[in-house]
């Protein structure tokens, strides 16, 4: 599903003093894996996982998702790609506070061009599977921090993506919260077979995944 090869990134700071985020970085990820990547701040997990999604350019080397080159798109194709093939839950979620939960689920859509009206069913039916259905005509300012993290993971669910990338999506919850939504993350993954990467720095998080990769200094440690 991801095939990443010598990927280096690194940023201009002035004239003589680069920052590599990352290094050389090779790694496939297999289509249907529950990948969980660990490592401290700055250990440049969030700059692969942009990189992955192609919303950042590596300074070296390749990236392929799905047998796809992202680097030998347009940038027009690239956005296309994500939005029809990759789903999005950041650390924050980054609700419109102007439309209810079932319009911000069906965002997605609406932006693929679903015109025909399967953009709200679908948005009802991943606010069941998020135990949200009774939400749907609510606003993000009347939900808790961690019914919105579930109405941002339906949204990255609107377009049947095949691959989930998530950032941090539980480092502003509580524990409690924090294990409700990464059991749904489980769920998600075993209902629908989705590809999911998800990068965190807490370590409890692993059990959650199939796979654990470490990071450390821009480099895959373990």
């Amino acid at each position: 599903m991801i095939c990443l090869r010598g990927i280096a990134k690194s940023y201009e700071m002035g004239r003589d003093w680069p920052i590599a985020a990352l290094r050389s970085i090779d790694l496939d990820i297999e289509r249907g894996e529950f990948v969980v990547i660990t490592g401290r701040s700055g250990a440049g997990k969030t700059t692969l996982l942009n990189i992955i999604a192609g919303l950042a350019r590596p300074t070296a080397g390749s990236v392929k998702v799905d047998g796809v080159d992202l680097w030998s798109l347009s940038d027009r194709q690239r956005s296309l790609l994500r939005n029809r093939t990759m789903g999005f839950v950041f650390q924050f979620p980054s609700l419109l506070a102007s439309l209810s939960v079932a319009q911000n689920v069906a965002l997605p859509a609406s932006l693929a061009s679903d015109v025909d009206g399967g953009g709200r069913e679908r948005a009802y039916e991943l606010l069941e599977m998020v135990g949200l259905a009774d939400r749907r005509f609510s606003h993000p300012r009347q939900l808790s921090a961690g019914q919105q993290q579930r109405v941002v993971i339906a949204r990255a669910l609107v377009n049947r993506p095949e691959l989930l990338l998530a950032d941090e999506p539980s480092s502003d919850l509580d524990e409690e919260t924090e294990a409700e939504i990464m059991t749904l993350f489980g769920r998600i993954h075993s209902e629908t077979g989705v590809t999911i990467v998800l990068v965190t720095h807490a370590k409890q998080l692993v059990a959650y995944g199939t796979r654990h990769i470490a990071m450390a200094d821009g480099e895959v440690a373990d």
